[in-house]
């Protein structure tokens, strides 16, 4: 609406024909017609963006919450690196899901890849804002056997080491082991902070991983 009466405050014609001097039968600006000029500009507005990704691998990030009509919404954003070197982040829109599993995810991604002739292929890394979704990773990349055994091995790693003391004592001391072994034969680099006992860090300032 604000645009059109800006257009109507710079150009006497269009003024004459829209808002208060618009005739009973004009739709310009019924709701229908508004959600249809929004989702053309969001129709453009994602074309640029693919355009401006030009091919460059691509990473995946989504988040779902529940709007104001209690329907499950998945958000998109897109993450990449440009032509001159700078990492972007671009959200690329909303789409309703039956629920959150992964299966319902992984069919909304696929939809969006379709819809905007993205290949699948020079998707680099994915991001699920909730544990429950991670699984959502795994369904992208089903038939993967490799994919496959490393979750598996890190559910284990997880559920079996973290929750002793005696067995992250042992593993400390092991990882201690090889390290030291590694530096007597000189394939280990060396320097200040180097090969430091870590804990499990935050993987960045966000809560995407």
């Amino acid at each position: 609406l604000e645009l059109l009466q800006f257009l109507a405050d710079h150009d006497e014609k269009v003024k004459a024909v829209v808002l208060e001097n618009a005739p009973g039968n004009l739709k310009l600006i019924a709701p229908t017609i508004q959600k249809d000029l929004v989702n053309a500009c969001a129709i453009e507005t994602i074309k640029k963006i693919i355009k401006d990704m030009d091919g460059a691998f691509f990473s995946l990030l989504v988040d779902e919450s529940r709007d104001v009509s209690i329907k499950e919404q998945m958000a998109v954003v897109f993450r990449y690196v440009d032509k001159s070197g700078d990492v972007i982040e671009r959200f690329v829109g909303i789409q309703h899901v039956s629920d959150t599993t992964s299966n319902s995810l992984k069919e909304a991604i696929d939809t969006l890849f379709s819809r905007e002739e993205l290949s699948i292929s020079m998707l680099r890394g994915q991001g699920y804002d909730g544990a429950s979704n991670m699984k959502a990773l795994v369904a992208v990349t089903k038939g993967n056997a490799d994919i496959a055994t490393f979750f598996t091995s890190c559910n284990s790693l997880v559920n079996i080491v973290g929750a002793s003391c005696k067995r992250r004592d042992m593993l400390r001391d092991q990882l201690q082991m090889d390290i030291m072994e590694a530096l007597e034969k000189d394939t280990l680099p060396t320097g200040r902070g180097l090969n430091q006992e870590t804990c499990l860090k935050r993987p960045g300032d966000t809560r995407w991983n």
